[in-house]
């Protein structure tokens, strides 16, 4: 069995990136949002990009983004992939993949069984599929609201052939049996690991990649 890879997304201090890499996480994310409590600025997400370990890879969450938008992160942070977390169609994913040569990392959101067929549509133009609540209509964030969707929509399926994580609403606490549920591999967290909007906790951290770690699905 492949050991779990965890994603600490919406890093914003020295301290959260060197509380990320110390647990042993993957991916290390940074919000490019500015309607989110987690947004860094260039050069902020610059300095945390550069401190960050060999190893760990470091991603750029952005939503809608236009080409002017990513040309001004990716020229002045050192990244190691693209995630794209608002309306983008497959088409959109396809030409960020090829204008800038980075790895994209495209989040679906899902409510329901309805929402499962649009996985396979964006299966063929990313590398990586990121499978979170879909936000309520009402919702400002896209993603780190602390909602979770019914894993048992995933539970049992045939998966698809590029990677995918695991997203939405997960916790120390909850994150194991998700890993079960689902055979996710790979799991993200924001909110999960706060302890208050934008502030992560060290010790929750820790706490959520070993309880993934220890998880088998």
């Amino acid at each position: 069995m492949t050991d779990i890879r965890v994603k600490i997304c919406g890093l914003s201090a020295p301290r959260d990136v060197a509380a990320a890499a110390a647990a042993g996480a993957a991916y290390a994310g940074f919000v490019f949002f500015p309607k989110s409590p987690r947004n860094v600025g260039l050069d902020q997400a610059a300095a945390l990009a550069i401190a960050a370990p060999a190893g760990l890879c470091k991603v750029a969450l952005t939503v809608n983004a236009t080409d002017a938008d990513l040309d001004a992160i990716t020229a002045a942070v050192p990244l190691d992939m693209l995630q794209l977390h608002g309306r983008e169609a497959p088409e959109r994913v396809a030409e960020v993949r090829a204008r800038y040569g980075l790895p994209v990392m495209k989040a679906v959101g899902i409510a329901d069984a309805a929402d499962l067929p649009q996985i396979a549509l964006f299966e063929q133009a990313a590398d990586q599929l990121l499978i979170d609540a879909k936000p309520p209509k009402e919702a400002e964030l896209p993603g780190g609201n602390g909602l979770a969707f019914d894993w048992r929509l995933l539970a049992g399926r045939k998966y698809w052939q590029k990677p995918w994580m695991l997203a939405g609403g997960l916790t120390p606490e909850n994150v194991a049996d998700a890993i079960r549920m689902t055979g996710a591999r790979q799991v993200d967290v924001s909110s999960g690991v706060e302890s208050a909007p934008g502030e992560k906790d060290a010790g929750l951290i820790e706490a959520f990649t070993k309880a993934a770690r220890a998880a088998r699905g």
